[in-house]
């Protein structure tokens, strides 16, 4: 499904799928659950996208397409190479956190390995995402920028594990930073916690005065 055509109904469906995977797992989630929560015939469900695998990779594309495409135009922007590897981290930890929901459902899914066919839509996908992301460090490093040591395919790691581990102990630091509203959490995402991301990256690559 490198391409289908989303109606209505399908991007109902997707939406019930997020919500029930992230919640219940894909293990405990069946077709039925989906149809039932979709208001949707299960014989529409499976028609539409054939099986549950099948569906998890609609909804990888579905959530990850336009990541694709914001990182792909980053490259040709008249910008600064640290201004576009800023903004870089700022569309992931945006992309991340709207989608908490399916980035939850890959962590568990690939950490499982045991739907890596499914997954190699998304696996594509972050060849391509690196694609881009090399050619802003190689920018940097031909403009004598940024340093020629470093590791390129560390550096989403190092911007996702971030994310996900101060995600993950959401309670701890909603508590250590008093941040008691959501507004508040998601603030401090969007500020304190991509400006540090960015420090980190910039530190990996610019060269030390």
């Amino acid at each position: 499904m490198s391409n289908i055509e989303l109606n209505d109904k399908k991007i109902q469906i997707l939406t019930v799928a997020e919500k029930l995977f992230s919640d219940k797992g894909f293990e405990g989630t069946s077709i039925r659950d989906i149809s039932k929560h979709a208001k949707i015939n299960i014989a529409m469900v499976s028609y539409y996208f054939g099986s549950k695998d099948k569906l998890l990779e609609s909804l990888i594309l579905y959530k990850t397409a336009d990541l694709k495409l914001q990182i792909e135009s980053l490259q040709h922007e008249d910008l600064h190479p640290l201004d576009k590897v800023n903004k870089l981290v700022e569309i992931y930890i945006n992309r991340i956190n709207c989608n908490r929901g399916i980035f939850r459902v890959l962590h568990f899914e690939l950490a499982s390995k045991k739907r890596e066919e499914s997954l190699t839509a998304f696996t594509e996908l972050k060849k391509g995402n690196l694609k881009s992301l090399e050619s802003i460090i190689k920018e940097g490093q031909s403009k004598g920028i940024f340093r020629k040591d470093v590791i390129i395919p560390l550096i989403t790691p190092t911007i996702m594990g971030t994310f996900f581990h101060f995600h993950m102990n959401k309670s701890f630091f909603e508590e250590l930073l008093n941040l008691n509203t959501e507004t508040l959490y998601n603030d401090y995402i969007k500020n304190s916690l991509t400006k540090h991301i960015q420090q980190t990256i910039k530190a990996l690559l610019v060269y030390e005065n």
